[in-house]
């Protein structure tokens, strides 16, 4: 099956690559440059393209994103700390973003006769980002059947959408992922926060799987008290 990977440089995405590689036919990965503060998870797309010998492809739709205002990823707002099923996680949600980039995406899949799009929305995003959850990505692909009647048939390939992110952990270590090698801060700083809600998440996930976690994070233990009253069961 020969696969295009939307890869935004975070945990979730390159696992989801090297998931591809291992499994498929890998044939270029994807990302897209919205204007998200944390902007620099594209260079960890960028390296993951390079260490599994693919094109990396970054598509600039920052006119669009400019106008998605409201979103601490891309307007001026405080990116919240804590859970990331607390109801302030909202702040973080881009209107329609997925669709967005899945809508160009398989575009470019039907141009370049590939088979399938990879995206790696989770169960863990399901209580937040509507276009993460499975009904949007069977909608999506009942659209797309019908965008594409006749010149191409693309799948959307989403392994992970009914899975938590420490599930996501277990697989990336078993296909290699180099978790050091990705970005998932949305503040974007110089090193991981370990407050905002994917920090949290993400500290919790290596917890849950068992996988030593190799993140730098500037606040290493806020997850523990983030996380208290919470579990990945609850927000799928």
């Amino acid at each position: 099956m020969k696969t295009i990977v939307i890869c935004s440089g975070g945990l979730d995405s390159v696992s989801l690559a090297h998931k591809v590689a291992a499994e498929h036919q890998l044939i270029s990965l994807l990302s897209f440059d919205y204007g998200q503060r944390h902007r620099k998870e594209l260079d960890f797309a960028a390296a993951c393209a390079k260490r599994l010998g693919v094109a990396h492809h970054i598509i600039d739709i920052r006119q669009i994103g400019s106008h998605l205002t409201g979103s601490a990823l891309t307007d001026d707002v405080d990116v919240p700390d804590g859970h990331y099923a607390e109801e302030t996680m909202k702040a973080t949600v881009v209107p329609n973003r997925n669709a967005i980039m899945l809508a160009i995406a398989f575009g470019l899949a039907a141009a370049q006769k590939a088979d399938a799009v990879a995206v790696a929305v989770h169960g863990g995003d399901h209580f937040i980002y509507p276009d993460c959850r499975p009904g949007f990505i069977n909608s999506f692909q009942e659209m797309q059947n019908q965008a594409l009647d006749g010149y191409a048939s693309v799948s959307l390939y989403a392994p992970y959408v009914t899975v938590s992110k420490a599930d996501i952990v277990t697989d990336g270590a078993r296909n290699g992922t180099p978790f050091a090698e990705t970005w998932s801060c949305y503040k974007g700083g110089a090193r991981h926060c370990g407050r905002c809600g994917t920090c949290v998440e993400r500290r919790e996930a290596f917890h849950l799987a068992g996988v030593d976690d190799p993140t730098d994070y500037e606040d290493p233990d806020f997850w523990v008290a983030a996380t208290a009253g919470f579990s990945a069961e609850e927000v799928k």
